[in-house]
């Protein structure tokens, strides 16, 4: 399934730029903000993996989790005095977050029991996720545990990304993937691909900003939202923001690992999360 360590790379000037400005963060010593307590700006105080006990496993993946949360958010502030340098859905999806995670994770030496699969563009198309999260079994490194990705932007970035797609000329593959989805929405598809898997697959719908708080990274995950499917309630974007509107408490990336691992089989888990 997917794509194991993958991304997609514009060769258009404004991405050009994007990836320059990418490549002078990366050069920096790697970094990791407290999940536990608030950001002060985009600089705060940060964590270093080397404080994680190495055997603390749920530890080590919401670093990871919290490691790429705190880069990508960095672009979301990230103001371009010239007003030249926008970055992408694209770019901030696959190329900031998705590569820190996978970069800090090979680092953290621990890729054998959770991987990360990126989906290519078909599957993203047919299955609604952007990547995949797997806790593997040993020996056989079969899925034991899965949480499937699929990143929403604020709704601007969303629709200048739709009017610069529908210009360019997509593949055969991609068409007959746009055929076969047509008749659900990307959120319906996301929640079908996970109740097929079983209450081991949780829906992870990650918000780049949010109408009220366009500055943060936040997260709906759920093992049943088919729950919303058997009421005749749509799964749409409107549907997932209300979890939030709903919610006092906002758990961690650490908090939302060790609920997924504490988890009792075939029990039904939602939970907030603020990863920023």
């Amino acid at each position: 399934m997917g794509q194991k360590i993958s991304s997609t790379t514009s060769n258009n000037k404004k991405n050009s730029s994007f990836l320059s400005f990418l490549k002078l963060f990366s050069s920096q010593e790697p970094s990791l903000v407290s999940s536990t307590s608030p950001r002060t700006g985009i600089f705060a105080k940060l964590t270093t993996p080397s404080a994680i006990d190495p055997n603390d496993f749920t530890r080590l993946i919401s670093n990871c989790i919290s490691f790429a949360s705190t880069r990508t958010q960095e672009y979301l502030l990230f103001k371009d005095p010239e007003g030249k340098l926008q970055p992408s859905p694209l770019a901030l999806t696959q190329q900031v977050f998705l590569m820190t995670y996978i970069t800090q994770s090979v680092n953290l030496d621990f890729t054998d029991t959770f991987n990360c699969t990126a989906m290519t563009p078909e599957q993203r198309i047919l299955l609604g996720a952007d990547w995949v999260w797997a806790i593997l079994e040993k020996p056989t490194k079969n899925p034991k545990i899965q949480i499937a990705v699929q990143v929403l932007h604020l709704p601007e970035r969303e629709e200048a990304e739709e009017r610069a797609t529908t210009r360019k000329p997509v593949s055969e593959s991609i068409q007959i993937a746009r055929m076969e989805s047509r008749n659900k929405n990307v959120y319906e598809r996301m929640v079908e691909f996970c109740t097929s898997i079983g209450m081991d697959c949780y829906a992870l719908f990650l918000f780049f900003g949010k109408k009220d708080d366009r500055e943060n990274i936040y997260g709906v995950l759920s093992n049943n939202f088919a729950a919303a499917v058997g009421k005749c309630d749509k799964i749409d974007r409107a549907l997932l923001e209300n979890f939030f509107t709903a919610s006092r408490y906002f758990h961690t990336p650490l908090g939302m690992i060790q609920a997924i691992f504490t988890k009792k089989t075939d029990e039904a888990l939602t939970l907030m999360i603020k990863f920023s």
